[in-house]
């Protein structure tokens, strides 16, 4: 078995305007260091199918499902950019974008958990860990990853899993979702006072958040992981792992301030893959969340591929 690699073209048909941080480019500059490095070859592609109305709806409500599709048909038929917030904005591509993103996750647990592969990556977008249960917010519609946990969950039968957060910003939508459900443990670190300027205070028990301060470089990290996500991951021994896999943290990405390098994902990664081999028969799912600067996104996506797929 191999790391399954989900992508589809298009994730890269949502586009919220020149300038933005959140652009197309950022799955070409993946794709394009994959094939420069010759990494490509370690991974099993796989073609994510849309979402269904069903997945979509264990991590979110109704009514917010209903109205966000109304919101995007809007921008359909008009054939312009409608923004929800300043920082988030839907064009006619953007629906298809989310539902190939949300199936690509769901796709990915089904993939491990069935030993199709026995590990998976999915490069999506839009994003998803600031979507909560009834909103979209910084960068995000449907909540990726929290889909694809309750699906394993919920679905798939298994009775705890863990998901794992490195993004610079607090996954504040994933932690609205999952706080107070025990079979799910969320451990994240974040820059402190950072958008969304949450997760000092955890939602529920079921949480470990790490806020650490701007300038904070990767070896410290490392102390705070060990310290603080490893004992309480040990004593929950998830049968499975979900990452929100953000590469903003790292220190050439501005949209944050914190001194993350290569070396500091492989070294995460390593500390998951070890984790999952020990309680989860190795089965991991990661999903792209930031990451804005294209050159250390793509550097850091391979870093964490190539730990994944144990090349």
């Amino acid at each position: 078995m191999t790391t399954a690699y989900f992508t589809h073209p298009d994730c890269r048909g949502h586009d919220m305007g020149a300038g933005h941080p959140e652009c197309p480019q950022r799955l070409d500059a993946i794709e394009d260091h994959l094939l420069a490095t010759g990494l490509d070859i370690a991974l099993t592609r796989m073609d994510p199918p849309l979402a269904r109305h069903e997945d979509l709806m264990l991590a979110h409500s109704e009514r917010y499902l209903l109205e966000l599709d109304e919101f995007l048909r809007q921008a359909v038929e008009t054939g312009e950019h409608k923004a929800l917030d300043p920082d988030t904005t839907v064009c006619p591509g953007t629906r298809q974008a989310m539902l190939r993103s949300a199936g690509a996750a769901v796709a990915a647990t089904d993939a491990v958990i069935d030993g199709r592969a026995i590990n998976a990556f999915c490069a999506i977008r839009p994003p998803g860990h600031h979507a909560t249960r009834s909103e979209a917010m910084g960068f995000c519609f449907y909540n990726n990853v929290a889909i694809a946990a309750r699906h394993a969950l919920d679905v798939r039968g298994l009775k705890r899993v863990a998901i794992i957060d490195f993004d610079v910003h607090h996954g504040n939508g994933t932690e609205d979702i999952v706080a107070g459900d025990d079979r799910i443990l969320m451990v994240s670190f974040f820059q402190d006072q950072l958008y969304p300027y949450s997760g000092g205070v955890p939602l529920g028990d079921n949480m470990v958040n790490v806020a650490v301060p701007a300038y904070t470089r990767g070896m410290e990290i490392r102390e705070l992981i060990d310290a603080n996500w490893m004992p309480a991951l040990e004593r929950f021994k998830p049968e499975m792992i979900f990452i929100s896999a953000g590469f903003d943290a790292h220190r050439e990405d501005d949209l944050g301030q914190l001194g993350l390098v290569e070396a500091d994902y492989a070294w995460i990664t390593q500390r998951l893959v070890d984790l999952a081999e020990r309680h989860c028969k190795n089965r991991i799912v990661s999903c792209l969340e930031g990451g804005y600067v294209l050159s250390s996104l793509a550097r850091s996506v391979a870093a964490h591929l190539r730990v994944l797929a144990g090349v």
